[in-house]
């Protein structure tokens, strides 16, 4: 069951939610507007290997925009810290966003209950497109779980800002090839 953006305010206020700064004029009819913080991460590989930790390039986002080529990958994050231990959040591009070209946030759209911190972004422009800190470039949703709950504790957990890929600490295949 998908929360109302009445419900989401109500469960803001209720602390169920976390919204952190909250602006109530970023209510929607069932989501929550984030915004574009004020950095972005850029990988200097140009092939990653998910075995090592990625070198990334942190870049600021200067007050006239950030220029997004065509076809370019970066890392943003969610100005908010968001998160519950009681729904499950979802990360969905605005339409408009993606009307400009922009996808956000497209193959790892689900956060696990229980994670509270900023949202990083993938954004890959396909076309020329500006960016602007402070933009509202993502929505949220907010789902109520059915079952036992098990809170996410992992590496991710406090995220404050873009976070690269951590792959390199799922060590999985090691024991696959073993």
């Amino acid at each position: 069951m998908i929360l109302t953006g009445h419900e989401i305010r109500s469960r803001i206020e209720a602390d169920d939610i976390v919204v952190t700064p909250f602006d109530p004029d970023f209510i929607n009819p069932n989501s929550i507007d984030l915004t574009l913080d004020d950095r972005v991460l850029r990988y200097r590989d140009p092939v990653i290997d998910p075995r090592v930790e990625p070198e990334v390039v942190e870049e600021k986002i200067p007050e006239d925009g950030l220029l997004l080529e065509p076809m370019s990958f970066c890392l943003g994050s969610s100005r908010e810290v968001v998160g519950s231990t009681k729904y499950v959040p979802l990360v969905h591009a605005k339409s408009s966003t993606a009307r400009a070209g922009l996808f956000v946030h497209v193959t790892a759209d689900l956060i696990d209950i229980g994670s509270i911190g900023t949202i990083t972004f993938q954004l890959y422009s396909t076309l020329a497109l500006r960016v602007y800190r402070g933009m509202r470039i993502a929505q949220m949703t907010f789902w109520k779980p059915q079952g036992e709950i098990t809170l996410y504790d992992g590496k991710y957990q406090g995220s404050a800002g873009p976070q690269k890929s951590m792959i390199f600490r799922d060590r999985h295949w090691e024991t696959l090839t073993s």
